[in-house]
């Protein structure tokens, strides 16, 4: 043995320095992607530095108690309600058979295709005076003015928690869903075995099985919530993304605003680090079946009466009431279907969300597949640190991605000024590469998340073997992963481009001059309380993201079906 090893010393020799060439390309290449990543929140850190004592005294002292105050309550209001309305449902749709289950198993997702903006707006049109549901009270009961009756006050913030959870819903319905399918009806078969009532099984094993679930479904739902600028606005409800918004462009203090945006970032991994410590001694395995599921319990009467209920009406409320009241206000205005500024606007729409998709999720591929490959601990790390953009609301990041683009825009123009005598102008914050940046940094985490999800479905010996028949890293990749990854490609394109189709936040404050989106459209029309003039737009909105919502259910029930 002793005499073998000196002959095998050089071939481990030059494996480990071609395995150490390769981590320290990934990691060079997960650096790049972290630093692009990160470096807004290293802009919004120097800002913030550059403001004065006094400057933050007055913000703890006057706005910041009760924008955390409302931002809290909406977003303990919203986990609830979101969270409860998600859980139910889910359960629903995959432990039970009634009327209508497959219907809602791929309706319950459409609210995801509304922004919570545009739901504000039909929400209040839909239940003011002058809406449907108060005329129809008053013609019920004979009343004649609003002092005749009691009716709840939709512009607040119990209103704007209904409203938002109403379309956010989704987050949780999915994550959850995909727990009950895969894991949770053999768990619960098992203990309706042992004598558990179907209440009993959805309390004690269902539920904490599916806390992660819901943690991730929640967190998104709030993450979306947070960065909800539009909606909270337009409803009254003062929230601190609503105080960065203010302080910057209405105060003109630039420093407060980002100072208020990272107390709001602290805020929220504080609460996600909280979540995770609280179920840090919690494992659960979720595995692929090596049998058929067994069948679904079948409801009847009252029981299935109920269970239709649960599902029909949050589909009514997230997507059945923006439909009515966009249409009704779309078919007064089809001559607005010849204005080429909306198609214009649809056309940006379209090219940025697209642009978003792509880039991001080559970002994500690359990531995903370097840690598959090298197994580096590092580059784990950088994925982490690249992932804490989704915890940045719009508006923070278009403050802290203004800042370096225009340094370099400045710098690149008095370069060429003093070089050759002309005038570069802006390059990177005047057009839409900037909000191409900033839908990169907010959804590179969600893009990654799903790629890294498809990759762990993989067995590491399929690389192996590939590796066996001669094939390189390049080449099991192009042979072997990437057609087996192609449903995680798409899922992760199609919730990229759904969010990125629906941005308002950060597109407002770094697009170009006479650069409209179809979320602009629909917010300058509002802004002039003229909402029923962007009623169109807002639909084309919805009608954007309702086939990539479709397909992304369809791929996800067919995935998690198969498991």
């Amino acid at each position: 043995m002793s005499a073998t090893a000196p002959l095998l010393r050089p071939g481990i020799r030059a494996r480990l320095r071609l395995r150490r060439g390769r981590d320290r390309g990934y990691l060079v290449g997960a650096s790049v992607v972290a630093l692009t990543v990160i470096l807004p929140l290293i802009a919004l850190l120097v800002i913030a530095l550059s403001g004065t004592s006094a400057n933050w005294r007055h913000l703890a002292e006057t706005i910041l108690p009760e924008a955390s105050r409302v931002t809290l309550l909406l977003m303990t209001g919203i986990a609830m309600l979101a969270g409860s309305v998600g859980v139910v449902t889910a359960w629903l749709v995959a432990t039970f058979q009634f009327p209508g289950r497959r219907i809602f198993s791929w309706a319950l997702v459409l609210p995801l295709a509304v922004p919570t903006y545009i739901a504000a707006y039909c929400f209040v049109e839909f239940l003011h005076f002058a809406g449907p549901v108060q005329t129809a009270i008053r013609s019920v009961f004979g009343f004649h003015s609003s002092r005749d009756y009691w009716f709840p006050e939709v512009r607040s913030l119990p209103g704007a928690i209904v409203i938002l959870s109403s379309v956010l819903y989704p987050y949780v319905f999915l994550t959850v869903r995909m727990v009950f399918v895969m894991q949770g009806r053999k768990a619960g078969d098992v203990a309706r075995t042992l004598g558990a009532s179907p209440a009993a099984v959805f309390g004690k094993v269902l539920l904490p099985m599916a806390r992660p679930a819901i943690a991730i479904g929640v967190a998104l739902a709030l993450m979306e919530a947070v960065n909800d600028i539009g909606a909270v606005e337009f409803l009254g409800v003062r929230t601190l993304t609503f105080a960065v918004y203010s302080t910057w462009l209405n105060r003109g203090d630039l420093a407060g605003a980002t100072q208020i945006a990272l107390f709001m970032l602290l805020v929220i991994v504080a609460l996600v680090l909280v979540e995770r410590f609280a179920r840090r001694q919690q494992r659960f395995s979720i595995q692929r079946a090596d049998r058929p599921q067994t069948g679904r319990e079948h409801l009847a009467g009252w029981k299935a009466a109920l269970a239709v209920l649960a599902c029909f009406v949050p589909i009514a409320a997230g997507f059945g009431v923006p439909l009515l009241v966009l249409g009704d206000f779309a078919i007064n205005r089809l001559d607005q279907l010849a204005d080429p500024q909306l198609w214009q606007a649809l056309r940006h729409t379209v090219t940025i969300a697209a642009a978003t998709g792509f880039v991001t999720v080559a970002a994500g591929f690359a990531m995903a597949y370097g840690i598959r490959l090298t197994g580096s601990n590092r580059l784990a790390s950088l994925v982490r640190v690249a992932a804490l953009g989704y915890a940045v609301p719009g508006t923070v990041l278009a403050i802290g991605i203004l800042i370096p683009l225009a340094a370099f825009d400045n710098a690149v123009d008095a370069r060429m000024r003093e070089w050759f005598g002309i005038s570069t102008g802006l390059l990177l914050s005047g057009s839409g590469f900037a909000i191409v940046y900033a839908c990169f940094v907010r959804f590179m985490a969600m893009g990654h998340g799903a790629l890294e999800s498809g990759f762990s479905k993989l067995s590491p010996h399929l690389d192996m073997a590939a590796r066996t028949l001669g094939r390189g890293p390049g080449g099991a990749l192009r042979q072997v992963l990437l057609p087996l990854m192609q449903p995680a490609l798409l899922t992760a394109f199609l919730l990229v481009f759904v969010d990125a189709s629906k941005e308002l936040s950060a597109t407002i404050l770094l697009r170009p001059f006479d650069f409209e989106t179809l979320a602009t459209f629909v917010y300058a029309q509002t802004s002039r309380a003229a909402f029923e003039d962007g009623a169109i737009a807002a639909l084309l909105i919805v009608l954007v993201g309702i086939l990539p919502v479709v397909i992304l259910n369809r791929s996800i029930v067919r995935e998690t079906e198969r498991g």
